[in-house]
């Protein structure tokens, strides 16, 4: 047991008030390795409060424990959110390297007294926790939570430590951090933590399935619609994009989380290496990027649209207008054309 994890169990050896939080527009490695994470605690004897920055997808609100996470930005949640943190003895921070990534929420955990745990597997973290369990190796922050927890717990059976629904909520957040095991992430220790967690007998066909299989007819017809309408393809860059406007998501009363994984097709066209989505909403514009290969899509996110990421999947937002975005995108394509083409 490292050092850092000694002294994390020492501080965990008496109740604490935690708070756990994690990335705007959480995914379901946000959100599952956070309530994954609440629920050990919790059996631990501490009091836990899960909050989320932003509104998540609609197929998110299954996983156990959701019932219980706060949503900073709704009406009537940011004042009791704001106490929480307050009164918090540790704030524990999943799935995010940068306070930026909270949105409004960062500067009130910022100024918060309580020490910070951060769980991370993201390139280049702030230094703002005092604790860091940081691994850009790891596939997903939940598999960084099962490790966590299993080197807590030593040679306890893993049946004596997780239930069902903190192996699926562990699960969901791996499995969809992988794409459903078929990334360049995915290693022996992806499978072997995912094996030792269908010890507790949950149902992984069943997780999948109310990730994947469970949309509103409406997100199908809007998939549709941006299939066929709104994918371009640049074969001179080997390179994919698609441009949704704040009135095309209104057209279809698309809701958070309902635009997830669309940029992934682009990299189904063949030749394709790179693939962006841009998505204007709410005064800005969200980009999200795919690549294969050893293309660095973080290197475009972070050099041009103020992101991070990884190397394959990367993600970035402006504040001027999505014509102007894609304006910009089009125009630094020929620096990275040499990249593109050589990529095998």
């Amino acid at each position: 047991m490292n050092q850092t994890i000694e002294e994390l169990v020492a501080f965990l050896s008496t109740p604490q008030k935690i708070v756990i939080t994690m990335h705007r527009d959480p995914d379901a490695d946000a959100l599952g390795s956070s309530l994954g994470w609440g629920s050990y605690l919790s059996r631990k004897g501490h009091t836990v409060t899960v909050i989320s920055p932003t509104d998540y997808a609609a197929n998110l609100r299954w996983l156990p424990g959701m019932s219980e996470v706060m949503v900073y930005e709704k009406s009537g949640e940011m004042g009791k959110a704001k106490r929480r943190i307050d009164e918090a003895t540790l704030i524990c921070c999943l799935d995010f390297s940068a306070l930026s990534r909270l949105k409004d929420l960062g500067k009130v955990v910022q100024e918060a007294k309580a020490p910070k745990l951060m769980i991370d597997h993201h390139l280049e973290p702030e230094h703002f926790a005092k604790w860091m369990i940081w691994d850009t190796g790891a596939a997903a922050t939940a598999q960084l939570v099962y490790a966590l927890i299993k080197e807590i717990e030593g040679d306890v059976p893993t049946t004596d430590i997780f239930d069902i629904p903190m192996a699926e909520c562990l699960y969901a957040g791996i499995m969809t951090d992988t794409g459903s095991f078929r990334h360049g992430n995915v290693t022996s220790a992806v499978h072997l933590a995912v094996a030792d967690l269908m010890l507790t007998g949950f149902d992984s066909s069943r997780v999948h399935r109310l990730i994947y299989d469970n949309s509103p007819l409406s997100r199908l017809q809007f998939l549709g619609y941006v299939l066929s309408q709104k994918l371009i393809v640049l074969p001179e860059y080997r390179t994919a994009y698609m441009v949704l406007t704040e009135a095309e998501l209104q057209r279809f009363n698309s809701s958070t989380g309902e635009t997830e994984g669309i940029v992934n097709y682009g990299l189904q066209v063949e030749n394709v290496v790179m693939s962006a989505l841009f998505i204007e909403r709410k005064g800005e514009v969200k980009i999200s990027f795919r690549s294969v290969g050893e293309f660095s899509v973080r290197d475009v996110s972070s050099t041009y649209f103020n992101g991070g990421g990884h190397r394959n999947a990367s993600g970035g937002r402006t504040e001027t207008s999505i014509t102007e975005t894609v304006e910009l995108f089009l125009s630094i394509l020929p620096k990275y054309k040499d990249e593109l083409l050589q990529v095998d």
